[in-house]
């Protein structure tokens, strides 16, 4: 299994940060040259590789942690993408509904990237608390995924327990999933609360 986080920024290096505290190799990439970043790549962590956007694609699992309006321009990155699982750590905040069609962010996520499975997920925390160690006072710190594919929203769950974090399913995307997406100018009631799961 190979992953990729695209998009850099705050929320794409606490992702890293997660991946290289469990020593899980994955690509970092953004629309920019990885010479760019690939000091604070190393930074991070020796398995956290900054790759180019058209070599990050090419991973099994996909973070897409770049501002909203930019994964269109993501999607293009491939014709189809079949037999990939993306995870939406995107959110639409300050996006009016109508732009969307009145359905959810991630909704209209999974349709831009055709074929792919969509997990959203990770997208609940400020970038400083989903970057911190996700074991807390015997506890782990919890991470919503909502997926109308039950079969990729158990990959990233699993996924999700090798990081550290414990996960909950929240059902569909425009079930549990609306919990955890902004719209318009309001977020999801589940948006900012950092819970702890403790195992009893």
């Amino acid at each position: 299994m190979s992953y990729s986080i695209i998009g850099f920024g705050n929320i794409g290096r606490a992702l890293a940060k997660a991946f290289s505290r469990k020593g899980i190799e994955v690509s970092v990439a953004t629309t920019r040259d990885p010479e760019s970043f690939a000091a604070d790549a190393a930074a991070i962590g020796p398995k956290v590789i900054a790759r180019t956007l058209a070599e990050a694609v090419k991973a099994d699992i996909i973070f897409l942690a770049v501002r909203f309006e930019s994964h269109p321009d993501v999607a293009k990155a491939l014709p189809t993408w079949q037999g990939k699982t993306i995870v939406d750590v995107t959110n639409a905040y300050g996006v009016p509904p109508e732009q969307l069609g009145g359905q959810p962010s991630s909704q209209a996520v999974a349709q831009a990237f055709s074929g792919a499975r969509l997990v959203k997920g990770f997208n609940h925390l400020l970038a400083a608390t989903l970057g911190q160690d996700p074991a807390v006072q015997g506890g782990r710190r919890v991470v919503f995924l909502a997926s109308d594919d039950d079969d990729a929203a158990a990959e990233i769950g699993t996924l999700a327990e090798n990081l550290g974090f414990a996960p909950i399913k929240l059902g569909g995307l425009s079930e549990g999933g609306l919990l955890v997406q902004a719209r318009g100018k309001s977020w999801g009631h589940l948006i900012f609360k950092d819970l702890v799961k403790f195992d009893g």
